[in-house]
């Protein structure tokens, strides 16, 4: 199964040099060209990653795409795409889980992809391994406490 990647960039060029890449090297890459665009698809189809422009149509473009991947059912790993980093503005604060600095080593790009994909998927069977155990952790609590107020 290919992992599904949600490329979102203002910049037609770099839509289709990035969509190139990532197919050669196995993804499969659906584009969209504005905030809008991509958070349609968010709504429509599931992705296991997204990458997004910031600044596309507004300054808060690439803001509405990432609170739109991480709320879609499929809770996709998320990365900023820009070339112009910006070290006051903390991307984790925005919810992206890397960010990549364009241009970039196409090798590099891939290595980096792989590994945010691994660790996110980690960290989701982590959460649903706490969830379950917290959705248990009531019923053992309540037994608990009957049995110390049968001891008393």
């Amino acid at each position: 199964m290919k992992r599904r990647i949600l490329l979102v960039d203002d910049e037609v060029a770099v839509l289709l040099t990035l969509k190139a890449i990532l197919e050669i090297n196995g993804f499969a890459v659906e584009t969209a060209a504005s905030a809008r665009e991509a958070k349609l698809q968010l709504r429509n189809h599931d992705f296991h990653m997204v990458i997004t422009d910031m600044r596309m149509e507004n300054d808060e473009a690439g803001r509405e795409v990432i609170q739109t991947a991480q709320a879609a059912p499929s809770r996709p790993a998320i990365a900023m795409l820009t070339a112009f980093p910006s070290f006051e503005e903390d991307w984790r604060e925005l919810g992206a889980d890397e960010m990549l600095v364009k241009p970039m080593h196409t090798n590099l790009l891939v290595q980096q992809l792989e590994a945010l994909l691994v660790a996110h998927e980690d960290r989701k069977q982590k959460e649903l391994a706490v969830a379950a155990l917290a959705s248990r952790k009531p019923a053992s609590a309540r037994a608990e406490q009957r049995k110390a107020v049968g001891r008393k």
